[in-house]
């Protein structure tokens, strides 16, 4: 049976943000205390993240994850990709570089981010990936079997993955046909939904509630919540195979 950790579910700026007393940023309910979104999968054979953002090194001490076998990353804003330097403690130890997987604009601005772990001047202990273009084909890491799935983030397209039965989307605005086809079977989808008020660049509420209904899958999880999103009462309004998820939560799939 393969796992999803939740080890990230707030947005860009998580809950609580600097500075904010709002009733959700100075809530005691630890579901109300999110780092940026990232998850981590773990199969019989590979351990698997999905983005490295600025959260990444506390992500890691916190589920006491040992082992990265690849990263497959959804786009490049910061809040999903800050934490890449970090990987050179996994490079270290593995003795190996991780397989990092994006499309050609995301890892265009990976080589920008981070210009000292590419080039025939690598600076010595700098990160180290091999870098795999993600198109519109499914690929394999290991025992996972994961198909790129386009979604728009505005006007930037972001990679949603899916993996047998499990969809995972974030940061997804506009979904065209030709992907919410891609998509249909899922039994487990995660997907972004930042507020209940409707947003230029995210899913609202209802708009994910709107492709949950569409899609019928047997769970659905919200993720990239934001601090307008009290877990305690976001849950109790939400239908009853829909979740907010929470760090630290863990689903099998």
């Amino acid at each position: 049976m393969n796992r999803l950790v939740f080890l990230g579910t707030g947005t860009s700026q998580g809950v609580p943000i600097v500075g904010c007393r709002c009733a959700v940023c100075t809530s005691g309910d630890p579901k109300d205390r999110r780092l940026r979104t990232s998850a981590f999968i773990v199969t019989p054979k590979v351990n698997v993240l999905i983005d490295a953002g600025p959260d990444f090194r506390y992500q890691m001490l916190r589920s006491d994850i040992r082992r990265i076998d690849a990263i497959l990353l959804t786009h490049a804003h910061r809040d999903h990709i800050a934490g890449l330097d970090e990987v050179r403690s996994f490079n270290y130890y593995q003795q190996s570089a991780i397989p990092l997987y994006g499309n050609a604009r995301t890892l265009e601005a990976v080589h920008a981010f981070l210009p000292y772990a590419f080039g025939h001047h690598r600076y010595p202990g700098a990160p180290r990936f091999d870098m795999h273009r993600v198109q519109e084909r499914s690929f394999r890491i290991g025992d996972l079997r994961v198909r790129p799935i386009e979604v728009l983030h505005h006007e930037m397209k972001v990679n949603a993955y899916r993996m047998g039965d499990l969809t995972y989307i974030t940061d997804a605005k506009v979904i065209e046909r030709a992907s919410v086809e891609k998509m249909r079977g899922t039994k487990i989808l995660v997907v972004n939904a930042l507020r209940k008020e409707p947003h230029p660049t995210h899913f609202c509420v209802s708009e994910a509630l709107q492709l949950i209904d569409e899609l019928k899958p047997e769970r659905a999880y919200l993720v990239h919540t934001g601090h307008a999103l009290g877990y305690a009462q976001t849950q109790s309004e939400l239908p009853d195979n829909v979740w907010m998820a929470y760090d630290g939560l863990t689903i099998e799939f």
